[in-house]
């Protein structure tokens, strides 16, 4: 349903890298988080200790 270019995940995926919200508040509908969580991870921002690679 989520693709890289839709709305939803480029608010979840900015809010999370400003620090606004965590990765684990990104909610889990359809597949939402995995994109966000996808994008992320392809910038090196680790999902499982919610920290930015350095």
């Amino acid at each position: 349903m989520f693709n890289q270019d839709s709305i939803c995940v480029k608010v979840w995926f900015t809010a999370v890298l400003a620090g606004t919200y965590k990765y684990e508040d990104v909610p889990n509908l359809s597949n939402l988080r995995d994109v966000v969580g996808k994008k992320l991870t392809e910038i090196g921002y680790d999902i499982n200790n919610e920290t930015p690679a350095a």
